[in-house]
């Protein structure tokens, strides 16, 4: 397993690192359209359509990236769409959370599929355009999602040895505590410090997330961290509500020894969007 989970992670980093630096945007752009493709085949899978019909489910989101694509719009004029969406993350998130898995078969199918295929499509524009403005700002984002996750791992295990751990949702992901997220967010703020550190030594052509968000005082860039902290883990959780809703581990075995597409990219789906709403009102 562990083999198996090297030899993808290299073919992936072969591939996306050829295509993060590149001169022009569009490898990029069509990489990530290709997983966002391939996620919403795995979400078509999770709520019971056949793989005819989710490879359908696939092409849609593709065609509406590509259309998106040639619209050329700036970044800074979807903010509504961008506020909207972490609106509507928000909201449904806490809604599904509160009410646990047996919620998510009570919700008609046409909605779920329509919500996914929607909430994809978003990520892949925020990832484009967040590259479009400098891949220092985009990795950053990706750092806030990947900082959380690891440094919520390993506040989970060390504190969970020696106390009780206060389960997030224990009938959704057992594993989750609240010393973990708490444990996240300090992950969160170190790595914030560290970026910031690195944009005013190396002054890099794109500002990172946590630099922009400081432009608007320490108190909005902190309440803007430990928002996006827990959009992360809301987006997490809401991934392991579906699968448990479908009776299965993995959204696939598309990344051998990582899973699915989906596994990869659920903490992404809500806080990407939000990064870019909130660096709407940031320099």
């Amino acid at each position: 397993m562990l083999r198996q989970r090297v030899i993808t992670a290299l073919a992936l980093l072969a591939v996306l690192l050829p295509a993060l630096f590149a001169q022009s945007s569009v490898p990029f752009a069509l990489l990530t359209l290709v997983l966002m493709a391939a996620a919403s085949w795995e979400w078509g899978r999770l709520n019971s359509l056949s793989s005819p019909r989710a490879l359908w489910l696939g092409a849609a989101c593709a065609l509406a990236c590509v259309v998106t694509w040639w619209s050329g719009e700036d970044w800074r004029q979807w903010r509504a769409l961008w506020g909207g969406a972490t609106v509507a993350w928000v909201i449904s998130a806490a809604w599904l959370i509160a009410t646990g898995v047996s919620a998510w078969g009570r919700i008609p199918r046409a909605v779920r599929l329509l919500g996914g295929l929607f909430a994809l499509w978003l990520t892949w524009l925020a990832t484009v355009t967040a590259h479009q403005v400098g891949v220092n700002l985009l990795l950053s984002i990706l750092a806030l999602v990947w900082a959380a996750d690891i440094a919520a791992y390993f506040a989970g295990r060390a504190l969970g040895t020696k106390f009780i751990a206060r389960k997030l949702a224990p009938s959704i992901s057992p594993g989750k505590s609240w010393e973990g997220a708490i444990g996240g967010f300090i992950g969160v703020l170190l790595v914030s410090a560290l970026w910031r550190w690195f944009d005013q030594a190396q002054q890099p052509a794109a500002l990172s997330l946590y630099s922009r968000l400081w432009t608007l005082g320490a108190l909005p860039a902190l309440a803007g961290l430990g928002f996006l902290t827990a959009l992360s883990v809301a987006g997490d959780l809401v991934e392991s509500l579906v699968k448990r809703s479908a009776g299965v581990k993995d959204s696939s075995g598309l990344l051998p020894g990582h899973g699915g597409v989906l596994d990869r990219v659920d903490a992404l789906l809500p806080t990407l969007p939000a990064a870019m709403a909130l660096l709407t009102y940031a320099p």
